[in-house]
This record gives structure tokens, sequence and C-alpha cells, in this order.
């Protein structure tokens, strides 16, 4: 018995049931990209091994104990003029030892330890760019696929719509009333909108497998923003406070810092090689030999051994190796203060930018929805003047290609001006989970 018609008379009753795919919306997203993405779990394990760094310089302010052992067989001969007196001893020696060494004036390992403190800041600021770097590319990458899901559904309706007018142009071609012109106009825009429409699925492909780089697969379908959405200007509304906060609370910028401190504490730490170290020493020892002559008795030794004291060390020469140390030192502390003002220069650039973005941004949101408007009103009054005979069909082609490239570049304006409010407060250092929470309020529930 053929099963065929059975089975796919099921898959169609199961797929009937199974009701439309839920859409994923932005914090969906972002939390499965904290789960898969490379890149921010390369940034947590560097975080981790960062914090490591503070027990490291620690360790070099503790005390030091170690722990030894022996045993070996002794063979000794001695020559002796009087034969009465042994000569060849054979015997085993054993012992054992525990010495302790607490530093107490060693000025590098202090400076070792405060760079150990500093490591750990750089470690957290630079988890903290990550983690930031994170919002921006899951948002981007988010709006990426909505954007070009909007210009492939917005080709579409410009291929249908220009391919209404290119019947209405042959109607009118055949029953005398056009000339084949329009008809040909027509059907040029046609064949554009045909290839705009191949591109516009090639572009939205790419698109997703740039989502699927940051979460592993990509979800069947994503929540688009609201028809009518309000975009909140900057807070504050000022362009020098954004400055101020990107010099100082920008994440690169403070990672940047912590390691220009450490290279001023890595020039007294090598400068150090020439100070004297005290250190106080404690060893508690026991050695014990069993003692065996040629004529003699076996004799047990012990000796149980008991140290404490002061170790003082003072370096007077080292080849020239502490001063070359310390002029490098000096010359790689310079290029982090370099560093540090490109990093900050960098990121108030980047808040002078994003603050103009998004100002610019909301500005034309506005004039695109008022263009629209406009672009819809002249389409409408075109396509009546074209059927009363006061324009031509390439009018209508026009106010066509006008309204859908409108609707295409509003959209392109809304995703760009909610990126860029990311981009303002990632400059800021003040990019958190709730900007991305605010975002996702903004799409169809």
């Amino acid at each position: 018995m053929n099963r065929t018609p059975r089975t796919l008379l099921a898959l169609l009753l199961a797929l009937g049931l199974a009701g439309p795919v839920a859409a994923a919306d932005l914090i969906e997203v972002y939390n499965q990209a904290k789960g898969y993405d490379a890149q921010f779990a390369a940034a947590r394990a560097a975080l981790e091994a960062g914090q490591e760094k503070y027990p490291q310089g620690r360790a070099g302010l503790l005390p030091v104990i170690s722990a030894g052992a022996n045993t070996f067989w002794n063979r000794m001969e001695i020559q002796h003029i009087d034969p009465a007196v042994p000569g060849l001893y054979q015997y085993n020696s054993n012992g054992w030892t525990v010495q302790m060494t607490q530093p107490l004036f060693r000025w590098q390992n202090w400076e070792q330890f405060k760079q150990g403190e500093l490591q750990v800041v750089q470690a957290e600021a630079t988890f903290g760019a990550a983690g930031q770097d994170l919002i921006v590319r899951v948002a981007q990458a988010y709006f990426d696929i909505l954007n070009a899901e909007d210009n492939l559904e917005f080709v579409k309706a410009n291929k249908a719509a220009i391919a209404e007018q290119l019947a209405q142009a042959k109607r009118n071609f055949e029953v005398g009333t056009a000339t084949i012109t329009d008809t040909n106009e027509a059907q040029a825009r046609y064949d554009l909108a045909v290839a705009q429409e191949i591109a516009s699925v090639n572009d939205l492909e790419v698109r997703r497998r740039a989502l699927q780089l940051l979460i592993g697969d990509v979800p069947p379908a994503l929540k688009p923003l609201r028809p009518s959405i309000e975009l909140d200007v900057p807070a504050p509304n000022n362009m020098d406070e954004w400055v101020a906060r990107a010099q100082d609370q920008n994440f690169n910028v403070q990672a940047q810092d912590a390691v220009f401190e450490i290279s001023k504490r890595e020039v007294n730490r090598q400068r150090a090689g020439h100070l004297p170290t005290v250190d106080l020493v404690g060893n508690v020892g026991n050695n014990t030999n069993l003692l065996t002559g040629a004529t003699a008795i076996a004799t047990r030794r012990q000796i149980d051994q008991t140290q404490i004291g002061l170790q003082f060390n003072l370096p007077l020469f080292a080849g020239g190796s502490v001063l070359s140390r310390t002029k490098e030192a000096v010359a790689l502390q310079e290029k982090a203060r370099q560093d540090l003002e490109t990093v900050r220069r960098t990121a108030q650039l980047d808040a002078r930018r994003s603050f103009l973005n998004v100002s610019n941004g909301l500005a034309q949101v506005k004039a695109l929805e008022q263009a629209l408007v406009s672009s819809e009103t002249s389409l409408q009054s075109n396509r009546v003047g074209y059927e009363v005979g006061v324009r031509i069909n390439l009018d209508v082609l026009n106010a066509v290609q006008q309204v859908f490239s409108t609707k295409r570049d509003l959209a392109k304006a809304r995703y760009d001006t909610i990126m860029n409010g990311f981009r303002l407060k990632q400059a800021a250092g003040n990019l958190t989970e709730e900007d991305l929470q605010r975002a996702n309020r903004l799409l169809q529930p």
C-alpha cells in the first residue's frame, strides 16, 4: 500500500495545527549572543585571566615557605700511621629542612603588587568595552536584517506597482490612447525592479548570515519596528557634556589609563633594582648520621638546627642592565601616555560624531515622514492625471519610484538613528542592557 498521500496529509495537518512561528525580539537575540559569540567569550576569559594578576602581585609581599629532605650513603677512608685507629667509615646520613623567607623591604615587589591591582582595573574596563561592543554588534545585525527585509518588501511593492502600470500602458497602447513609448518605459522600469529584487534577496541573506555568526542560528522571524515610533533626543541634549563624559568614562579610555599607570609603576620597579632588600629568614633542620668504623661500634649522631634572622642584600653592579631596563620603561611610559591621549581623542570624536548623527537623524526622520506624505499625494495626483490625459506614464513611474525610495530612506533613517544613539552612549561609557530594553519596546509585540 502506498503511504505517500497519507504522509503528506499528516504533514499538512501538522503544519496547519502548529500555528505561526513566534518571532524573536532584540533581547532574545542578545541573550543568545551572550552565550554563543566567540569574541565575547574570549573577552570573558581575558577578564578571568586579568583578575589573577592581583593575587600574583600580592604573592611578592607574603612569606615564601619551602621544605627539603635528603638521604645519602657515605664512604670515607682515612689513612693513619697507627693501625689501631680505624680508617674506613661507612654510614648513612639523612636530613630535612624547612625555610621561611618574609620580605621586609623589597620595593620592586610592592610596585608589582600595585601593578597587579591596576591590571585588574584594566581587565575589567576591557571587558566592559567588550560588553558594550556586543550590544552594538547585536543591535546592528538585528536592524540590518530588518532594514534588508524592508528593502525587499519595498522593492516587491515597487515592482508590483510598476507591473500594474505596465499592464495599463499595454492596454492603452492596444486601444490607441497611448504610444509604444509608454510601454517601453514601463517595461524598462519593471526589468530594473526585477534586478533590484534579486539584489535585495541576496543582501537579506548576507545580513542573516552576519547574525548567525553572533548567535549560531538565525531565528525564522524577527519582530519589526512599530509603524509609528517616537525616537528620544539625547539626554542631556548637549554635545559638550557627552564629550566630557567620553574623555573620562569611556571604557577604552579607562583601560588605557590603567595601562599608563602600570607603565609608571614599571619605571619605579626597574629603578628599585638599585635598592637594597631586607628579608626575615628562618629555617629549621635536622641531620642524622649513623657512623660505622672498621673496628668501632656503630655510632648515631643527630643534629637539630634552628635559625632566625635578617638578611640584607645590596646590589652593587649588574652590568648596566638595571639602568638600561629603566630607560626602556621610561620610553614605554611615554608611549603609553601618547596612546592614552589617542584613545581619549578618539572617544571625544566618537561622542561628537554620534551626537550629531542622532540629532540630524531625528530631523531627517521627521523630514522624511513629511516627504512620504507628499510623495504619496503626488503619486495619487499623477495617476489621476494619467487617466485623464494630463500626465504621461513616465510621470506616474517616477512618482511610484519616489514613494518607495522615500519609504526606504525613512526606514533606514530610523534604524541609523537608533544605532547612533547606542554608539553615543558607548562613547560615553554608559551603554547598558537597559538601553537595549528601551529599544526593544519600539518593536511590535
